[in-house]
């Protein structure tokens, strides 16, 4: 598949399953109204003191914990998105809570280690390098090991294996298998049109609060189907 229809299938994707779709949109709804009111009750409770604003505080931490448990969920799900897409899958993935929450346990886990090696690494380095030198190398771990997340995400989908996910040197070499050119095209694509609708909802929002909470919930969740659909077909290539 080519950039062009890998897009054009991913945009109509999360309508497939509508069950899940209008289930995780709720939640996404939900969780950011609750996660809009948390950021307002913390700005409240800076300019309050005593029990007001130790009231304020307590409410934002609970609506701010509610929506990380929300997107939690949802990004557990959404790693099944991608092994549909890698399966070439045009129905939707069933909601399983226990699974999906396994799911967003692992990604987390492998954000973690994809991350924080570039970070050592680089640390390690300016111990002995000059600035522009350390910045330059920086720059280039970053940007490998954040393509290889995006592969080793695609090779925990596909095997459900924590250690597929793990296994570094190839999730290196799955870039060029799939192809760098066609991983930095669609991710730029992608951002295109999450930037623009971004740019949208911060409109909206300007206008209506409310509405653009909603909005955004809505576009949250639809974005992450889209997003991890592309990644799957994308992978597909290389499966």
């Amino acid at each position: 598949m080519n950039i062009g229809e890998i897009i054009s299938d991913a945009l109509v994707y999360p309508f497939n399953n509508i069950k899940a779709l209008v289930i995780y949109v709720i939640l996404g709804i939900i969780g950011a109204l609750i996660g809009g009111a948390a950021i307002l009750s913390l700005a409240a409770a800076f300019s309050s003191t005593g029990l007001g604003g130790a009231a304020f505080t307590g409410l934002s931490i609970v609506g701010i914990i509610v929506f990380i448990l929300v997107m939690f969920l949802i990004s557990g799900y959404t790693l099944d998105v991608i092994k549909y897409g890698i399966e070439r899958r045009d129905d939707g993935p069933s909601i399983d809570i226990a699974r999906q929450i396994s799911n967003a346990i692992k990604l987390i886990i492998v954000d973690i280690v994809y991350f924080i090696i570039p970070i050592i690494i680089a640390f390690v380095l300016g111990l002995f390098l000059r600035d522009w030198l350390l910045i330059i190398i920086s720059l280039i771990l970053f940007i490998v090991f954040a393509l290889a997340n995006f592969m080793a995400k695609c090779r925990l989908a596909k095997s459900d294996n924590l250690g597929d996910a793990l296994a570094i040197g190839e999730a290196i070499g799955d870039i060029s298998r799939v192809g760098l050119g066609s991983i930095i095209g669609t991710v730029i694509v992608v951002a295109i049109i999450l930037i623009v609708v971004s740019l949208i909802l911060a409109w909206i929002s300007g206008l209506n609060e409310t509405v653009g909470n909603i909005l955004l919930g809505i576009f949250s969740v639809y974005f992450m189907f889209f997003y991890n659909r592309a990644i799957g077909l994308l992978y597909s290539k290389a499966a």
